[in-house]
């Protein structure tokens, strides 16, 4: 893979801007862990999803770019002529399943047409016919109540695409599923419009450190970090305490709300999916 040379005054200011983006991102993250007190919306993406900040924090050129003057004793990275670089070959050696793995998914993403029909329903599936002391986020009350939350999920067609929320359903709630998704079918079912698929870039992005610049996979956490809004903004959940407006989507004009939002988390998942893409697939080609 040809390589890039930076000079440190370059990837000195690249680095530095990166940890600042990260280090603003997830501020308010890092001060509720110290108190002991947590979010259900903002440390999802911390709690769900297991990178660090730490981990966030630390920049990568991504491949293809050699730092000079740089030393880092990272896994997969190199030194060759004073700079420091990704070995991209030792990176596909061990985790080159991964890369084919992410590369058919991404594409096969990006081949589909969003469907922008589930109006966030997973989230209601989740907690029917539990009691509310027994939901995820038993913390706050259910915004209809069980009786009025159960009643949304019945009036309505559940069609939920992405294996990672159906697990979570609660067993009355799966029949009433449309769709079966299964850990093996995640290729041939995940569509650009589903909510979980969105936040998931950002897990993609992430699990293929360090090959992946470190901007793009903050430009994925970006993403995800709104598209985990809407996902609680429309969730059964009374979220009011923490100035939450809900998205309604029990109603007409909240359905209408929730699909402009939607859309627009969709068409730019599927940039960034692009852009990921495109480093697994130069990656791989490299490696051949």
């Amino acid at each position: 893979m040809p390589v890039h040379l930076l000079s440190p005054e370059v990837w000195s200011e690249r680095e530095r801007a990166h940890q600042e983006r990260v280090d603003a991102a997830t501020a308010a993250h890092r001060a509720r862990r110290r108190s002991d007190r947590t979010h259900p919306i903002e440390d999802f993406l911390f709690t769900y999803y297991s990178h660090r900040p730490a981990q966030l924090r630390r920049w990568h050129p991504g491949a293809g770019i050699a730092l000079e003057g740089a030393h880092r004793e990272w896994k997969f990275y190199a030194e060759a002529g004073g700079a420091s670089y990704v070995d991209v070959a030792e990176f596909v050696r061990e985790r080159g399943d991964a890369v084919r793995f992410v590369r058919d998914l991404l594409g096969a993403t990006l081949a589909r047409p969003a469907h922008l029909g589930c109006f966030g329903l997973h989230e209601w599936a989740m907690v029917y016919r539990l009691d509310e002391d027994q939901v995820r986020h038993a913390g706050w009350p259910l915004r209809l109540g069980s009786a009025g939350t159960d009643q949304v999920v019945e009036s309505h067609t559940v069609r939920c695409s992405h294996y990672d929320a159906f697990r979570f359903f609660t067993p009355p709630a799966r029949p009433l599923n449309t769709l079966v998704p299964q850990r093996d079918s995640q290729v041939a079912m995940e569509q650009p419009g589903c909510l979980h698929a969105g936040m998931d870039v950002y897990k993609w992005a992430y699990k293929l450190t360090p090959v992946v610049p470190s901007e793009l996979v903050m430009d994925c956490f970006d993403l995800a970090r709104e598209i985990r809004q809407l996902d609680m903004e429309a969730a059964p959940y009374d979220l009011s305490e923490l100035g939450v407006q809900p998205v309604r989507i029990e109603t007409a004009e909240g359905k209408a709300a929730y699909v402009r939002r939607q859309r627009r988390h969709a068409e730019r998942g599927q940039v960034l999916r692009g852009r990921l893409l495109a480093v697994c697939e130069s990656v791989l080609e490299y490696a051949a």
